[in-house]
Parts: C-alpha cells; structure tokens; sequence
C-alpha cells in the first residue's frame, strides 16, 4: 500500500522581501538582522573551494534547506524541490496525465488491476489481467512499477504504443493520453465504468458513501451521489459514511460537506501562532434533510476526515464507529519559492480546531486526540482483518469486462458483509444504524468501556507490539555480530535458518509450547504466515 498522503490545505501567501533581494551573500551582509546566514555563507564557500571531490551546488543547496526544515522538528513541514514539484501537484489534487490504469507487476511484466472510469486505457480496450509486455517496443520484463509508469505517462494527446497479451494471444494497442482525475467518491458496489452503487440497503433506504480522499470537487461529487438514492428530497432514512484509511486533502471541501449536513453552527476555527484566527461556520442553504448517520474512522483518517467527522459529532449530527483517528490538527500552507522556479515550502502554520474548541493535534505527550468513536461504538480489526478488508475493497475497484451480477440487497446483509467481505466494522454500521431505523435506539456493537480507555489500550498494545519488534531486530543484530566476532559459520550461508519448508503455510493452525520436561504450557492459535520469522528472529532452533 502506498503510504498516505497527508493534507494540506492551499495557501498561495506572499513571501517575506529578503527572498528577493539578490544573493544570499546579499542578504548576508544587509546588517545584523542577517548575521544567521553568514555562516551558511562561510561554510558554503569552503566547501566550494576547499573540498577535495567538487560538489554539486545544488546538492549543497537542497541539503542545507533539508537541514533548515529539519530543525523545525515538524513531520509535515517538507521541502519540495522543483524536480519533485509535478509529482507533488498530482498527489495534491489527485490529477495526472497518462493512460489511467491500476497496475502492478506479475510474473515479471507490468499487468493491468482494472483501467480507471472513463480513461484512455479504456476507451481503447485494455481490460483487467491485460498483461502489458511492451511499450514503445521496449520490453517491460524486469522493469518496476515506477520505470514503466514513467514510460507511460506524458503529455495530454500524445499517443503511447503498447503490446498486450491477453489469453495468450498478443495485439498492439495505441492510447492517446488524457489527463487524469482519479475518482474519490465511490459507493458499497461497483455496477459498471461511472456507475457505483450508493443505496446499500434498497428496503431500509440506506446509503452508503465511501470518500478515499478529499480532492477539488470532492463535496459536489458526494451531493450528487447522495440526491441520487433520494437524500435532497428526504426519502433516505439512513447513511454511512466510510472515511477509513483517507488521509484528508482539501480543508474547504471538508468544510463543504460539513456545511451539508449542518445548518448552522461553527464548523472549524484555524489558529496560528500569533492569535489570529479563522472560523467557518455552516449556513441554511443547501442543507440535507436530517437523517441518522454512522462515520466509519480508523486509525489511518485524517486531517480533513477528522475535522469533518469531529464538526458532526460536536453538533449531535452523527455517530462514530471504528477506532481512535490519527490526530492530525495542524495545517499546512504551500508556498512557491521565487528564486527557485518550481520548488515550494509546504509548512506548517496553523492548527484547527473543533466547534468544542478541542484541537485534535497528537504530540509526544497527548493522552488524547484524533476524533474517538461514540459510546459502545469502538470495532477494533486485527492486521489480518485490515489486510482481508483493503483487498476485497480493491477488487470493487476493477471494470471487469463481464458484469457483476450480485444482488444489490445483498450488501444490507450485515452477517453477508461480515463473512464475504470480512468487514465487521461495516457489518456493525449496518447493525447499529439498522436499529436507530427500526427502533429509534441505536444498537452499539462495542464494549461498555469508555471509549477513551479503550483507544488508548489499543494505542498501547501497538506501541508495544513495535518495541518488541525493535528488541528482536537488536537481538538478532547482536548474535550476527557475536557471529563475526567468534569467527564462526553461523554468519553466511550456513547461518540461514528454515525452520519448516517455504511453501508450507501455518496459517490458522496451532502452536504447541512445552517446558523442558514435556508438558504442555500452552497452545497458541497462528494468525498469519509470519510465525516463522518470529521465531527465527527470537533466537528459536529446530529440535532434532
């Protein structure tokens, strides 16, 4: 999975004089109010003049803005250079230009996941499992992803000649590319290319949304997916709302969406180090008939999630399930750099909070942040069961060439979705919205623990999950060295240990603990395939 995208929000906002003045030797000299820069002065003139191997300026240049934004000991203050200034917009607004497809490698050659809703890929016929095995003649076997991506993408209208392999026979396809929005708003069941299925239970007349990210357009698009399945005109009894795994985008889109669903009331207010402050508030126009609402969050959504979830929750419009949010409360304003065509600053400048006035910002010593589910709303996965969930979600993603005949009433089956697509947080949304429908009393599947209590268990438990990681990768680290030290075997070929063969998997099965006299201590169920390394790693040897 790719790594997340954190949010930010656009802010073209003007640059302090000295960015323009000249040189930095320029500035150097203007007076003490510039004496910071002398030594980066000094330093770089030495390096330039003195240094043995001759260094690139900049290289020079980029590590020593790296080191300024460093210092700032922020995660989400970033330097972007302008080389990676394209790559950069495109995973802002979620906009690119190429063929628009899903891909991956198999068996060595690049292979199509399924082409994108209304994309060059697809208007000329490539299909999912279409094996891509050249492009522009060159062969893609034992190519990454990223170098057959670069072949592919390009400029809007300019052709791509590719080779595709599809049921052992091979063809040439040409693809005019095409600029490229990817699309975000999705629904429980795909029917067809543009055609996502909202309304999740036809009899109870309950929908279902699901907003991967929150790019340009984004609230629009939700609008009119949701006056589709009848919410403008008050027919919908009921809406779940999954923003699990999005890592935010556009603050003004959140705030639009907010605004939907609210008609009055503050939405977020934006603060920055100097007091000033900013507050959206939700106004009449436009509002969706009230109807009961289930957010789905996990421990990947944030930023904008957070404060769209957070502003419905404050105003009793919603009800939260899943685990604790992420916690990121901070902003960030994107600012171009003059004297560097391209590069930018994205930095962080501001914090939001809440309409409670709690900001949801994590820090080293927080206790609290993020957004938390409601009451009896806390549904924990395991990493197998978040793995089983991603995957069975992606394939909602493929335009399959045949189309899917599962009835559209299958998905209001909570005990169908728990056991065919391995969702018990989806599975209890329906359940507990399900009630609220029936009986006017939300039914709430989690534990009667605080809610608080229980995500900062769950926090823990991973903290300490990721320590002990740490500790068997030091523990492993140091018998290598006590290897090479004693001038043993152990380190080479010979140190390569396999407890039971590769294609064997224990998955599902049982581990059997016994003391040194044989007795049976425990046994333990096996989760998933990666017992073997466990074990390997903890110092553990076959007993022959």
């Amino acid at each position: 999975m790719k790594r997340p995208r954190i949010f930010f929000q656009i802010g073209l906002l003007s640059i302090l004089g000295v960015a323009v003045l000249g040189s930095t030797l320029r500035i150097a000299r203007m007076g003490d109010d510039y004496q910071f820069f002398d030594p980066l002065v000094e330093v770089k003139h030495l390096i330039s003049t003195r240094a043995y191997e001759k260094p690139d300026d900049q290289d020079l240049q980029n590590a020593a803005i790296a080191g300024l934004v460093e210092a700032v000991d922020d995660l989400y203050t970033v330097y972007i250079p302008p080389a990676e200034s394209d790559d950069f917009e495109k995973g802002l607004i979620g906009e690119y230009v190429g063929i628009g497809a899903q891909v991956n490698i198999q068996e060595g050659y690049l292979t199509i996941v399924t082409p994108l809703d209304g994309s060059p890929a697809l208007k000329a016929g490539i299909q999912a499992g279409d094996t891509i095995v050249e492009i522009e003649g060159e062969s893609t076997l034992g190519k990454s992803v990223d170098d057959c991506i670069d072949l592919l993408i390009g400029e809007p209208g300019v052709p791509v000649h590719v080779t595709v392999e599809r049921d052992g026979e091979r063809m040439p396809i040409t693809i005019v590319r095409e600029r490229i929005n990817t699309v975000q708003v999705k629904g429980i069941h795909r029917r067809g290319e543009n055609d996502w299925q909202f309304m999740l239970d036809p009899e109870r007349k309950i929908g279902y949304v699901w907003l991967t990210q929150f790019t340009p357009g984004c609230a629009a698009e939700i609008r009119e997916a949701l006056e589709s399945i009848g919410a403008a005109e008050g027919s919908l009894n009921g809406l779940i709302f999954d923003l699990r795994w999005n890592p935010g985008g556009v603050l003004s889109e959140a705030v639009a969406l907010v605004d939907m669903f609210l008609d009055e009331g503050v939405i977020v207010s934006t603060r920055g180090r100097i007091g000033d402050e900013e507050i959206d508030r939700a106004t009449s126009e436009g509002t969706l008939p009230d109807f009961p609402m289930v957010i789905l969050l996990n421990e990947f959504s944030a930023s904008a999630s957070e404060v769209f979830s957070g502003a419905l929750v404050d105003h009793g419009r919603a009800e939260v399930l899943g685990t604790r949010s992420v916690g990121k409360g901070s902003v960030q304003s994107v600012i171009p750099i003059p004297s560097a065509p391209g590069a930018k600053l994205k930095i962080t400048d501001r914090r939001y909070y809440l309409p409670s006035g709690r900001s949801i910002q994590r820090t080293d010593d927080s206790a609290q942040w993020g957004v938390d589910p409601s009451p009896g709303m806390f549904v924990p996965l395991t990493d197998e069961e978040v793995r089983e969930v991603i995957r069975l979600r992606q394939e909602e993603d493929i335009i399959r060439a045949d189309a899917d005949g599962t009835d559209s009433a299958t998905f209001a089956d909570p005990d169908w979705v728990e056991s065919t697509m391995r969702d018990m947080q989806l599975a209890s949304a329906i359940r507990a919205i399900g009630g609220r429908i029936e009986r006017g009393e939300w039914i709430r599947p989690g534990s009667d623990q605080p809610v608080p209590e229980l995500a900062a268990g769950a926090e823990l438990k991973r903290l300490a999950e990721a320590r002990e990681r740490i500790y068997l990768e030091l523990d492993r680290m140091q018998r290598r060295i006590n290897a090479i030290e004693s001038n043993t075997a152990q380190f080479g070929e010979e140190a390569v240990v396999d407890l039971w063969p590769d294609e064997q998997s224990v998955e599902g099965g049982t581990l059997e603990v016994r003391d040194a006299e044989g007795n049976v201590v425990a046994e333990l169920a096996i989760p998933s395939d990666n017992l073997e390394r466990w074990l390997i790693g903890a110092g553990l040897e076959k007993d022959e």
